[in-house]
């Protein structure tokens, strides 16, 4: 890799960066090829992104971003999971971690706080950005279903009453 590559692969993570909410720092010892592609594709179907990085490359991508200290956990084979939603990248990496020995999660960074491995475990466990907006809008729905149910009630036995006389008058 020329020093030209490197300065667009920093400036690119760099970009990725700037609109991350979650960085979440990984150790892949081990993994095949196709269990990281695994693991991409499931990174990517929740709206995040995974990058296997080099880590003086990691390192000079961080200056200048809210996740300045996450410096020091670059060591050994590392790769980043990264999203806007803070607890998506923690979630899918924390499941597949759990399933797969061979992915450890180091540590993570929400903002400019620092999280250890027991931290973004329990990020994980959080309902995610868009669990809380169906719940949000399941409780905002819910009372207007009741409104509804309750004004279109009498308007029904109205219907009933008015069908019951209708079948009364035609029987006799």
């Amino acid at each position: 890799m020329d020093r030209t590559q490197k300065e667009a692969t920093i400036a690119d993570l760099q970009t990725k960066l700037q609109d991350t909410g979650l960085v979440v720092v990984t150790r892949h010892l081990g993994l095949t090829v196709a269990e990281v592609t695994d693991l991409r594709g499931k990174v990517r179907a929740a709206g995040a992104g995974f990058k296997v990085t080099k880590n003086r490359l990691a390192r000079r991508a961080l200056v200048g971003t809210q996740f300045e200290g996450l410096d020091g956990l670059f060591k050994g084979p590392t790769a980043i999971a990264y999203s806007k939603d803070p607890v998506a990248a923690a979630k899918v990496v924390a499941d597949y971690a759990k399933s797969n020995d061979k992915l450890q999660i180091i540590g993570a960074a929400l903002g400019n706080q620092v999280l250890d491995a027991e931290g973004v475990k329990a990020l994980a466990t959080l309902p995610s950005l868009d669990e809380l907006r169906a719940k949000l809008v399941g409780m905002i729905q819910t009372p207007a279903t009741r409104i509804a149910g309750v004004l279109q009630a009498p308007g029904g036995q109205v219907a009933r009453v008015l069908a019951a006389y209708a079948k009364k008058d035609e029987a006799a």
